[in-house]
Order: structure tokens, then sequence, then C-alpha cells
């Protein structure tokens, strides 16, 4: 089975413009992550899919593979499906680019459910929500599954809802890490977008919509993701504490 992880890589982010080139540590955002993903020595390949000149030079010329889109996407998944057209893979595993201490055990246990299970397309990871805070924010994406682990809904509401209050609610986040079949990743860009994903505005609605099925993997590792320019100070500090340990 040939496994390879690419990082989409998109240089003008909406919420955080360039966020993947700023500085952390002794290397740029997108480097980190990277080099990161190429350590946990799981994968064939990695390579970065990139829609911007500055980015590809970041990690050619810093002894990385990284490539070139050649279309305009709307979302990694799509970047992604582009490069991996003429590609010889059997599973892709799509790691944000915004990810930079992205560690080995859960993209392990992420590859090892298609190692042993066949019939898995698609699957993701997610983790337990602690805080009610995290659970009201709609940019945290919460799901619900059935008694496999396959995904039932993903949604930027609280859910499940939790009308008995004698009873702990125990719900979970969902962390944007990805593995797919290349023929699963390539049928999702024939797709078009359905109502749930124009609602929620999450493209793993698509897969659901289409009858799909996505396994969740839980993780207990925290994913420190760079989505605003607050949480490059976040990632910093955790940089520095990572040195003292």
């Amino acid at each position: 089975m040939k496994i390879i992880a690419f990082i989409p890589a998109r240089y003008a982010a909406t919420r955080f413009p360039y966020k993947l080139m700023q500085p952390l540590g002794n290397k740029t955002v997108i480097r980190q992550t990277y080099d990161n993903t190429l350590a946990t020595g799981l994968f064939d390949d990695v390579i970065v899919v990139t829609d911007h000149q500055i980015i590809f030079d970041e990690i050619n010329n810093n002894g990385g593979k990284a490539v070139m889109s050649k279309a305009n996407h709307e979302s990694g998944s799509d970047r992604i499906a582009e490069a991996i057209a003429d590609i010889d893979v059997d599973v892709i595993v799509n790691v944000q680019g915004d990810e930079p201490f992205v560690s080995k055990q859960p993209l392990e246990d992420l590859v090892a459910v298609f190692k042993n299970d066949t019939t898995v397309q698609v699957a993701s990871l997610m983790k337990k929500i602690n805080k009610e805070v995290d659970f009201t924010n709609p940019n945290i994406v919460k799901l619900v599954c059935d008694k496999n682990n396959d995904a039932l809904y993903f949604s930027r509401a609280s859910i499940p809802f939790n009308r008995n209050t004698d009873s702990a609610n125990v719900s979970f986040e969902h962390i944007g890490i990805y593995g797919f079949t290349k023929k699963a990743l390539l049928q999702f860009t024939s797709w078009p977008m359905g109502t749930l994903e124009q609602l929620e505005k999450l493209e793993q609605l698509r897969y659901l919509e289409n009858g799909i099925k996505i396994r969740m993997v839980e993780t207990d590792k925290t994913m420190l993701k760079i989505d605003v320019p607050e949480d490059l100070g976040k990632a910093e500090e955790e940089w520095v504490r990572r040195l003292d340990v």
C-alpha cells in the first residue's frame, strides 16, 4: 500500500493572510509542518501543494518537495485531487499546512485504519471536548458518530444536545486531518457542493451527502492550529515550551 502525505498550502488565507510564511522558531510555519510530517517516517513521500511561488520556493529550496496548483481551488481537498490525478498512490493523508506541531501517533492511527479495514474510503481524527467554551464555539467543528465510529454528522452547532442534564455530555471536536483512498478523493471533486456543505461551510459533509462513510479515529493529542494572528502567539509559546522540556 503506497501512502503519501499531501500538505495543501494556500498563500493568502482569508482569516490570516500569509500565515504559512510567518516565522515560528527557526523556520516558517509551513516548513515546521512539512518537516514534522516527514519526521514521522510513516509516508512514502511528503508533498506540499501550493498556489504561490513563495511557498513553492520555501519548501524546495530547503530540501523538501512542493508542486504548484494549476487552477484555483475552493478547498485543500480539491487542490490535492489535482496533484494526485497522475500519481501512483493508494492512500492520501491530508495534513493541514497550519498544523506545525503535527505528531506521529495520530497520523499512525489514521493510517492504520486503511491497513486494517480495506472497506474504509475516508477517515479523519476527533478529540473529546472538555471545555464548554469550545462546545459553543462555531469555529470548532463538532461531530457525532455511530457505534462503529463512522461519522453521522459534522456541525458548527453544539451537538449532541444534552437534554438529560444528569448525564455527562460526551462531545467530540473534529481535527481536520484526513485520509482518503485515491478513488474517494477524485470522486469528491466530481460532486457538486450539497445543501448541508453550503450551509455549514464544511467540505466533509459532501462525502456524507453522497453516501460515503467517514471513519473517525479518536486522539488525545492537542492540535495547535494557526487560524488567526492570535494563534501564532500561542504557537510561539508552545515552541518555547517544547525547547525547555
